[in-house]
């Protein structure tokens, strides 16, 4: 299922904090086919403080609500797609209001116990005819459809390991913070194992600026949304890019003031399988400010389910038949992937024309 559907949905997303304002800007932006991307949009704060800032932002391109408490289940009356860009942590409520609704739902939590409670939903969304896109950010999101891309290369896959460095906010950041805590978990043989955050240091490349940077273990949700969509791998794990001094402060409360968006992040995924009876390892990246790919990834898959064109069911995107297209769109909107080709380089992923978007 690939962007393109007739029809401009309504949506609403419900957060504004930095990768809610990035996504609603996106939302707001033409489609491949020069129309709207969707026909009506409201966002949702809880800050009263911040309604005339966002109300001046957006002008009359998009209606701003306070949710006060209680009163959720009115302000999505009537959406089409609702995008949830709360803290992770805070998602799961929001995303049983929509979907009781009768709205399709696109998540960008990373806490890997929501994780698993939006993929709770799943037999609830296919009753219901609608879907729940669960982690639709930059990681998971976006390693996820090059997951998915990458495996397409290769006859059979067995192993997927995903790295990434950075983050969109104050809420990103504090859950990067938790991430580094632990527990982390890994899919080998079958089975979940727990390992110690922080812990099983390894050097990985990304895309230039950001190169080479130790990662560590820790509580990503990546495994289970790659594992959940492809349970036939025999190992899947997640690193996250930390130095010295987050070992030292990581226990430490976080105090940030007003959302303040983060500095250039990066990802990058590889799988390994075997083509032609050989050995092969696809290794792709991408980098960006994570907030920046974060709301370009909810915006471009909440278009297509608004539109209809996702399965019903909760799942990630890595679950996702046809990457190639949303892929082309996020690279139309500026956010670009890479092929790692050697000696610690990357070039531009070619994701292929127009033409042969499903294959």
């Amino acid at each position: 299922m690939t962007p393109g559907s007739t029809g401009a949905p309504a949506a609403v997303v419900v957060g504004a904090g930095t990768v809610g304002v990035r996504c609603a800007r996106e939302l707001l932006g033409s489609g491949p086919d020069g129309r709207p991307s969707v026909g009506a949009l409201t966002v949702v704060t809880r800050r009263t403080d911040r309604r005339g800032t966002l109300a001046a932002a957006f002008g009359s391109e998009a209606s701003v609500a306070v949710d006060s408490g209680g009163g959720l289940a009115d302000l999505v009356r009537g959406a089409d797609v609702v995008v949830v860009t709360r803290a992770a942590g805070e998602q799961l409520d929001v995303a049983r209001a929509a979907l009781d609704g009768g709205a399709h739902v696109v998540t960008t939590s990373d806490d890997p116990d929501e994780v698993r409670g939006l993929l709770d939903l799943r037999e609830r969304a296919r009753a219901s005819d609608r879907s729940v896109v669960v982690g639709a950010a930059m990681a998971p999101g976006l390693s996820c459809l090059l997951v998915r891309h990458a495996a397409a290369l290769l006859d059979e896959v067995d192993e997927v390991h995903v790295a990434r460095a950075g983050a969109g906010g104050p809420a990103c950041a504090r859950q990067r913070r938790r991430a580094l805590r632990g527990p982390a978990v890994e899919w080998r043989d079958g089975e979940w194992v727990e390992r110690p955050g922080f812990s099983g240091r390894e050097l990985v490349w990304f895309p230039d600026p950001t190169g080479g940077s130790d990662c560590y273990r820790a509580g990503l949700a990546d495994p289970l949304l790659v594992a959940d969509a492809m349970p036939h791998l025999r190992r899947v794990s997640a690193r996250l890019a930390a130095s010295r001094v987050d070992r030292l402060t990581v226990a430490l409360p976080m105090l940030i003031g007003p959302p303040v968006e983060g500095g250039p992040g990066a990802i990058r995924v590889e799988v390994r399988g075997s083509r032609r009876g050989e050995r092969h390892d696809v290794v792709y990246g991408a980098f960006d400010r994570p907030s920046v790919a974060a709301g370009a990834t909810a915006a471009v898959v909440a278009v297509a389910a608004g539109r209809g064109s996702l399965p019903p069911g909760a799942y990630g995107l890595a679950r996702l038949d046809a990457p190639r297209g949303f892929l082309q769109e996020l690279a139309r909107r500026g956010v670009r992937a890479a092929t790692f080709e050697g000696s610690r380089e990357f070039g531009v992923l070619d994701t292929g024309s127009s033409e042969d978007a499903n294959a």
